[in-house]
């Protein structure tokens, strides 16, 4: 069910945020209806589908919208749509005749997502990029990283799914929430580029007053604050304390057994590396798990820093249920949750085709233009 149920989405299969957007909408009750090639696209990894956890709660058509009579269809689905996401480069959409101006002659509610690294203009829009160059050139992950070390990239969850992804899913929902008002859509374009830098926000402000040290690890959120940072433990594994304000500090040494007076001033930044070797010297006396029955359940802003596979069995993960199984793979639990409307993870990803039939059936199209296009080869042969 959920709070989008009865919300019509067309998602041109693509890359990055394009799906995982999609996963976001489906998650929360709406009819996603990805539409597939005939063929299997280069996708760079070889992810077996029932693994692909971001095409969860959707149904896949596969059309060949290169054929007239396939282009056919996907007009057809456009005119009862209320969203539709791309994340071609610019124009493709347009010389396959699904633009924002073609589907608006179609539907003039619809919202047209787009989604790209550098947006629909700008000198470098039809470059090829990927969630590292994105976040390099917003200045990103220049911030993340060692002192003494290169930029580490933060997976490629800032670029694609955080500044990507889940902006194309607020900019949608915005979007239909005017369109349901004035009656008209509009064109959302979500591209990485702006969604990082919006993402980055305080750090522009701490920039430009004077609160940022232009070196990594020299700050207070990058690492380089001696009480907001990792420490390795007796055992080779890792705390992660973040105890920024002065009472949760406090709390924090308390636990730890150290007395606040022979410590240096922490506000000086001077004193730094200094805290920062006697909280080594302390932490590798104990034992990752020894220091979290010591710390956690305190004030102490403290955490053990948990493998993928240790994170689901801690208690407070399993009290909230952060994973469920379905099918025989376990996967995080659609979020944010709703009190009376929760979402629902009801069907696994589908094969590439796997509901063309019945999804056409299901969204009216015309049966005349489905049995053409069947004939012609431009559908699968999907249930």
């Amino acid at each position: 069910m959920g709070p989008l149920a009865g919300l019509k989405v067309i998602e041109l299969a693509g890359l990055g945020p394009t799906p995982f957007c999609g996963m976001l909408l489906g998650d929360l009750g709406a009819d996603v209806l990805r539409i597939d090639r005939l063929e299997a696209a280069d996708l760079g990894i070889d992810m077996p589908g029932k693994y692909d956890l971001r095409n969860r709660n959707k149904r896949s058509a596969a059309i060949d919208m290169k054929r007239p009579e396939g282009l056919a269809v996907l007009k057809g689905l456009i005119a009862e749509a209320d969203i539709l996401i791309e994340g071609f480069r610019p124009g493709v959409a347009e010389r396959l005749g699904v633009g924002p101006e073609d589907c608006r002659a179609l539907n003039p509610r619809l919202v047209y997502g787009r989604a790209t690294g550098w947006g629909q203009d700008g000198p470098m829009a039809q470059m090829a990029g990927h969630d590292i160059n994105y976040i390099a050139l917003t200045g990103a992950l220049d911030c993340i990283g060692p002192a003494d070390g290169p930029p580490v990239p933060p997976l490629n969850l800032l670029g694609d799914y955080g500044g990507g992804g889940v902006y194309l899913a607020f900019g949608l929902m915005c979007a239909v929430f005017e369109a349901r008002r004035s009656g008209q859509g509009q064109v959302v374009d979500a591209a990485m580029v702006d969604g990082v830098t919006s993402l980055m926000t305080v750090f522009h402000a701490f920039r430009q007053m004077g609160q940022l040290e232009p070196r990594r690890g020299a700050n207070i959120l990058d690492g380089g604050a001696p009480f907001y940072t990792c420490y390795q433990t007796s055992d080779g594994r890792y705390v992660a304390v973040g105890a920024i304000e002065t009472r949760f500090y406090r709390t924090m040494l308390d636990r730890m057994g150290i007395d606040p007076a022979s410590l240096p001033d922490r506000n000086d930044r001077a004193n730094w590396p200094a805290l920062r070797r006697r909280f080594e010297e302390v932490f590798r006396t104990r034992t990752r798990d020894e220091w979290a029955a010591l710390l956690e359940g305190s004030d102490a802003c403290f955490s053990p820093v948990l493998t993928l596979e240790e994170a689901p069995r801690h208690p407070h993960n399993l009290a909230r249920g952060l994973m469920e199984e379905r099918d025989g793979v376990a996967q995080p639990r659609p979020a944010p949750r709703f009190s009376r409307t929760p979402g629902a993870i009801a069907r696994p990803a589908p094969a590439r085709g796997e509901h063309t039939q019945q999804a056409l059936a299901d969204w009216g199209l015309d049966p005349a233009v489905t049995a053409a296009a069947r004939q012609a080869g431009a559908l699968a042969d999907g249930a």
